[in-house]
């Protein structure tokens, strides 16, 4: 009994010592927010699962053949009492988490704003396939495939695709959210901290899905001056022609930067798709409408 209880909890040690850089280690108040309320319905079913599974060993422990005590009762079939306690427990256990997932939920909407006395920083991503482009229009640069945000600021993103629906994913700092073409989608996150994050695709999206990841580095507010100012001066332009050659699929894109963005490039992403969207339908429009 002694060797099987040190080799549960050394098996927990394991796998939980691999929780690095996920949901469970959070740098940020989203994700925080997020990991105390898995722990939350973790502890109510827990509460639930413990007793029963002492309760499963007790009665078998109880009823064995060599307990004369116990009584055989061959013909019983139904009690109240064990009908009540049957279906209130779990019925208990589903409004607890349910209330536990509804508030969650409201206080975590991704549209609401972070509180802070920072000022956001706003950020335009757009998935494409299959990398991720990402555009300061405050500060007129832009990036693939890596995303530089200031420590303990505020981070707004407006999020678009480019073609297939995809999934905007930083588990160290919260909320997952779709991308969709012909759409804006929004998020609110913010690293309490400067570090490394891991950002993916958490929508399986073709071919170069599994490479469609990201560094997301936050960095002291002057350190993030300095990298826009370096940003501006090397690369090429963002518009109109180079958007068009970064959209064409392509896998395992390096990380790389541009020095200046076309006015309204980001919009204009989100226009052509729902054009591309309209002539689609126009051309299938039986097919289109019943998929909408």
């Amino acid at each position: 009994m002694r060797y099987g209880l040190l080799a549960v909890v050394l098996i927990g040690a394991a796998t939980l010592g691999g929780c690095s850089d996920g949901v469970l280690d959070p740098k940020g108040p989203i994700a925080l927010a997020e990991r105390q309320i898995l722990f939350n319905a973790l502890g109510i079913m827990l509460a639930i699962v413990i007793p029963v599974i002492v309760a499963t060993l007790g009665v078998g422990f109880w009823f064995r053949a060599s307990n004369k005590r116990a009584r055989y009762r061959p013909n019983f079939a139904y009690s109240g009492r064990l009908e009540m306690l049957v279906w209130s427990i779990p019925a208990m256990t589903v409004f607890l988490v349910g209330g536990v997932a509804w508030v969650g939920s409201h206080e975590l909407n991704p549209r609401k704003p972070i509180e802070s006395a920072v000022k956001p920083l706003r950020v335009q991503v757009a998935s494409l396939d299959w990398k991720w482009l990402f555009i300061y229009p405050d500060e007129g640069v832009a990036s693939v495939n890596y995303l530089a945000i200031p420590a303990g600021t505020p981070v707004s993103f407006e999020l678009t695709s480019s073609g297939v629906m995809n999934s905007f994913f930083v588990p160290q700092l919260g909320s997952q959210i779709y991308t969709m073409a012909g759409m804006v989608t929004r998020l609110h996150l913010q690293a309490d901290q400067p570090g490394s994050y891991r950002g993916m695709s958490a929508q399986y999206s073709g071919e170069g899905f599994a490479d469609m990841t990201f560094n997301v580095e936050a960095v002291a507010p002057d350190k993030f001056s300095e990298w826009v100012d370096a940003t501006r001066s090397v690369g090429v332009e963002l518009n109109g022609t180079t958007y068009a050659e970064l959209a064409k699929p392509s896998t395992k894109v390096a990380p790389f930067t541009y020095r200046a963005v076309a006015p309204g490039l980001f919009d204009s992403i989100i226009v052509s798709e729902m054009q591309s969207d309209d002539a689609m339908c126009r051309k299938n429009p039986t097919s289109m409408r019943a998929e909408k």
